[in-house]
């Protein structure tokens, strides 16, 4: 649909790679599809709410017009079947809105439109016993709310819709429909159903387009381009985010500032792509230190990563700095230029808080800053605490 040749200038990520690869059966695979759907049901609830509001007022519209159409003991079996299904939509509804059962936001939405559709062809089954000239054409209005204005993905929309044209299609049959009536009708809804299809199919694949696109921005925005880590405007968010959470908890907080050790000497030496490459490397081991779920490793710039660590310690710490010290020089990346060591090494600063009330976040991070400078000043490929 799109030429994404921009792509090949993204770092691989789920999202460019699931736009290079296109989906025009709008299908991802399970992950990515999940946290498609989480985001389509948030962006789409209020469109539900709309629609909910609507189809009660038309429902209600119309019981009135059934009145003046057919009058006897049908109307009063028609309207009992508006009765059912406004007790299901208003039931329907005062769940969604609630918001408490978004795992069922997809069921109660189906089945409104189920209700709303069926119900219409009950309607129209029992006035055409009576006469043939009832309008049917309310049905494709119904699918076309199904399509559109319900906030269904494509596959649910047309299950849905065929079933509702099955329902006509069973209950102009029990109402004795002449056949070339009846294959009137359905051409027409048909015709319209495939309309709508289309419609549908385009709407949800600009849909999951946007979503990849929107959380491929999101990602460069707060990623380092050249090693994939957090960047420094990311890690200062979600610092102060988590040392909130510190405080609620009562958990301590350790951040690890690293520095590659004479790391100019290596750029000077064997050029900027060795050293970017000496970059990645690094990073991919300090991802590696921080793989708990509220762990986080982040490049601030240059050559100056940080570690932070959720609920470590002050010796967890330094043992996990230790570590990450060796693994960098188990790289083994020869530094000709180093006068620390015949590999690229680590310094590295750590700072442990459990932050309290008088306390601000800045402060673990100066803290961190002043360990790291006593580990360059007294020697570096090392660790203070």
């Amino acid at each position: 649909m799109q030429n994404h040749a921009w792509l090949c200038d993204v770092r691989s990520n789920p999202y460019a790679e699931q736009l290079a690869r296109g989906f025009r059966r709008l299908r991802f695979p399970a992950d990515l599809e999940s946290e498609y759907r989480a985001y389509r049901l948030e962006d789409s609830f209020e469109l539900k709410c709309t629609a909910l509001g609507f189809a009660v007022l038309a429902w209600l519209a119309l019981a009135a017009v059934d009145f003046l159409l057919i009058p006897g003991a049908e109307h009063w079996t028609m309207l009992a079947v508006r009765g059912v299904v406004l007790v299901l939509l208003v039931i329907c509804a005062a769940l969604i809105l609630q918001r408490r059962f978004a795992p069922l936001m997809v069921p109660l939405s189906i089945a409104c439109i189920l209700a709303v559709g069926i119900g219409a062809a009950l309607v129209v089954g029992i006035a055409h016993r009576v006469d043939h000239g009832y309008p049917y054409e309310g049905l494709l209005l119904v699918s076309m709310a199904a399509y559109f204005l319900v906030g269904l993905r494509f596959s649910e929309a047309l299950a849905s819709a065929v079933l509702i044209l099955l329902a006509y299609l069973g209950c102009e049959l029990y109402a004795g429909l002449t056949l070339a009536k009846l294959v009137n009708n359905l051409v027409f809804l048909l015709l319209g159903n495939l309309v709508g299809a289309v419609g549908c199919y385009l709407l949800e694949y600009k849909s999951r387009e946007y979503f990849l696109s929107s959380q491929l921005l999101r990602q460069m925005a707060e990623h380092d381009a050249l090693t994939g880590l957090r960047n420094r405007r990311s890690f200062d968010r979600q610092l102060e985010r988590l040392w909130r959470q510190a405080q609620r908890d009562d958990a301590p907080l350790a951040l690890l500032l690293c520095d590659v050790d004479h790391f100019k000497a290596y750029n000077d030496r064997y050029g900027h792509q060795a050293g970017d490459s000496v970059l990645q490397r690094i990073a991919q081991a300090l991802q590696e230190s921080a793989r708990r779920p509220l762990d986080m490793a982040v490049r601030l710039g240059g050559e100056e990563f940080a570690v932070l660590l959720y609920g470590a310690d002050a010796e967890e710490a330094r043992q996990r700095a230790q570590v990450l010290c060796a693994a960098v020089q188990a790289l083994g990346i020869r530094h000709e230029g180093s006068t620390t060591a015949e590999e690229v090494t680590l310094s590295i600063g750590v700072s442990c808080l459990r932050p309290g009330a008088q306390i601000a976040w800045p402060v673990i991070y100066a803290h961190a800053d002043r360990a790291l400078y006593e580990a360059k000043a007294f020697g570096r490929n090392q660790v203070v605490v």
